[in-house]
């Protein structure tokens, strides 16, 4: 990956994600591998069946994802947005999904121009499987920071 977009986006999903060469649950229940890819290098969800993969096999499955994530944020966003809000939602999307992202207030508020109500949004994705999840709230701080261009 050499893009800047990519490299930002990475940043974000390595450290909060991990790598696990074997197939695992999420907090919420599904089933994932790597840094959190929930279908395999042929497309297919990944289950308990799933073979352990390699670091750099999991590099790929979430350049695929985020290429995908990214293909995502530029279809439902109709502002104009720079490099580290457009990363900040990549992370977003690869970590909550583009049906909840599609459905948030967050989209609402940001396509309506209000960037600032948009950033404020992500602290609300803090929970999983109906609890408040520390590692989420570092996430979405991280998102936060990085969609405003704050360094915090």
């Amino acid at each position: 990956m050499q893009d800047p977009l990519q490299i930002a986006a990475v940043q974000l999903v390595e450290p909060f994600e991990g790598f696990r060469a074997d197939p695992y649950r999420d907090p919420g229940g599904v089933w994932s591998i790597g840094y959190g890819s929930t279908t395999d290098a042929w497309g297919d969800p990944v289950s308990a069946d799933t073979l352990a993969i390699t670091q750099d096999q999991a590099l790929s499955l979430v350049e695929r994802d985020l290429a995908s994530a990214l293909g995502q944020v530029t279809a439902a966003v109709v502002v104009p947005l720079g490099v580290n809000q457009q990363a900040a939602l990549i992370d977003f999307v690869y970590n909550v999904g583009i049906g909840n992202f599609r459905d948030s207030t967050l989209l609402r508020l940001l396509n309506a121009g209000d960037y600032t109500g948009a950033a404020a949004q992500f602290m609300r994705w803090d929970y999983a499987a109906g609890m408040v999840l520390p590692g989420l709230l570092r996430r979405r701080e991280a998102e936060a920071a990085m969609f405003t261009g704050s360094s915090e």
